[in-house]
């Protein structure tokens, strides 16, 4: 008799810090310096966004992840501690993975990540498999180092997900999540006009019950399996000005899973997606503020028609 499930969603894969930096425009002015506000540190990253907003809205969260024996990694594991996140690790030679995140006035930003790991480094089986096995849902973040973890996901119950964030549509390490999740994100950012012909790959060569496209201030594109195309869903308008995109996309995917494990239909995990991103870009920083279950209730209720 199978067991019931500890965690609602295992996060694999997406820690480490980021550093933003607030400037004029996201381009490179003339001579070689200039002076911008202080810059700060945050914890962020991919996995670190979903993780943390998934917890925030009240699911059972286990995150699973490398970390280094350094000074980000230390500053991680204190605010999982702060936040109380079921979170463990496994020390790497190689470090925390660190950003560098540019942000604009407007909140618009481009991200430099220094993607440390080595190519073969592989999380241990022994290590992520007593999770997997107690997991409902799984997301995997497109780090590489968890790429194994969907040969161990073949005969389990749990279902998966992944965020492709600016894929092109041909990358193969993208491919390689994209075709093996249930539930399939990324930005619309590099393939714009490409959108619907990428989404319907994604579900034709793929397991993928639907794919989303999400496009910032112009909504998203959700593709269903089973559906001729993919929808367009307007974006939610922000209750605070925006100040900051960063993790966004990772709070659209936290609202977004809330609202599918709930059993919801796909318009309300659309819409409870749009509210958890909108709702983060009202705060400064990568992932320091996130909706919870109170706030996206009342969020939604508002933003309906």
């Amino acid at each position: 008799m199978a067991t019931a499930p500890v965690h609602d969603v295992l996060v694999v894969g997406g820690a480490g810090v980021d550093t933003v930096v607030r400037v004029d425009a996201l381009e490179v002015p003339p001579g070689d310096s200039v002076s911008v506000p202080p810059a700060h540190d945050y914890v962020g990253h991919t996995g670190n966004g979903v993780a943390l907003g998934c917890h925030a809205l009240g699911l059972a969260v286990k995150f699973v992840d490398f970390l280094g024996d350094d000074v980000q990694g230390r500053m991680v594991l204190e605010r999982y501690a702060g936040l109380g996140l079921d979170f463990e690790h496994v020390v790497s030679p190689h470090g925390t993975p660190r950003g560098i995140n540019l942000v604009d006035p407007g909140g618009r930003r481009f991200s430099f990540y220094d993607g440390r790991h080595p190519a073969d480094l592989r999380l241990p089986r022994e290590f992520y498999l007593p999770h997997l096995e107690r997991a409902a849902h799984v997301h995997l973040s497109i780090v590489n180092h968890n790429r194994d973890v969907y040969e161990d996901l073949e005969g389990l119950e749990a279902t998966s997900s992944t965020d492709l964030h600016d894929w092109d549509g041909e990358n193969p390490h993208h491919l390689h999540y994209a075709l093996r999740s249930d539930l399939v994100f990324m930005s619309a950012a590099t393939v714009r006009d490409r959108v619907g012909e990428v989404l319907r790959g994604i579900l034709d060569r793929g397991r993928a019950r639907l794919a989303v496209a999400t496009d910032g201030a112009e909504g998203c594109h959700v593709l269903v399996r089973g559906e001729e195309g993919p929808r367009h869903f307007p974006a939610v308008r922000p209750e605070r000005p925006v100040v900051d995109t960063n993790g966004a996309g990772d709070a659209f995917v936290s609202g977004f899973l809330h609202a599918y494990l709930g059993g919801a239909p796909v318009e309300e995990c659309v819409l409870a997606g749009s509210v958890a991103g909108a709702f983060t870009c009202g705060s400064a920083g990568t992932h320091s503020d996130f909706v919870d279950r109170d706030g996206m209730e009342r969020l939604v209720a508002a933003a309906r028609p």
